[in-house]
């Protein structure tokens, strides 16, 4: 029977190719954050959370506090005076991975609730926070989302393997 020889270097080649092209993934991160920044913008004007489901509207209390302040109405949840979660929602990348989030201190009772007293009392002895905090879940990804990560990561794969850059 004829010795079978097998010559794998340009297989092996191709393979370290790709391999050293998609070291460092960075690139393909920064896309999926910026995506992941606008579509979790997009939930505070929408009111929903990742998974479709509407946020807790705010409590008629919070309401009245707002127009006695002089904010006007400011009825949809999440959505406060300074706008603030909605305008600092943040993304950290690196060579391996890419975070979503914010560096608010409330940032994750509003994603997660929080009983009224939960964090104590004022210096009058009044609760922290003074009424119960629904979660409303602003922070995730929904069936969209990953497709549309899928798609950003098989567009960022096959470009740098196509053109080897």
């Amino acid at each position: 029977m004829p010795k079978l020889i097998f010559n794998a270097e340009a297989s092996k080649r191709a393979l370290r190719r790709a391999a050293d092209l998609l070291d460092d993934m960075t690139p393909v991160y920064q896309d999926i954050g910026e995506y992941m920044v606008e579509a979790t913008r997009k939930r505070f004007q929408t009111g929903t959370a990742p998974d479709g489901t509407a946020w807790a509207p705010k409590s008629q209390a919070t309401l009245d506090r707002y127009r006695r302040l002089g904010y006007g109405s400011l009825n949809r949840p999440l959505i406060g005076p300074s706008r603030s979660l909605s305008k600092q929602i943040l993304r950290l990348v690196d060579k391996n991975s890419v975070t979503i989030g914010s560096n608010l201190i409330y940032s994750r009772v509003m994603q997660e609730g929080a009983a009224k007293g939960a964090f104590g009392s004022d210096s009058r002895g009044r609760p922290i926070p003074w009424g119960r905090i629904p979660a409303r879940t602003w922070l995730g990804l929904s069936d969209a989302d990953e497709l549309a990560i899928v798609d950003i990561a098989e567009e960022y794969i096959e470009t740098r393997l196509d053109t080897g850059e």
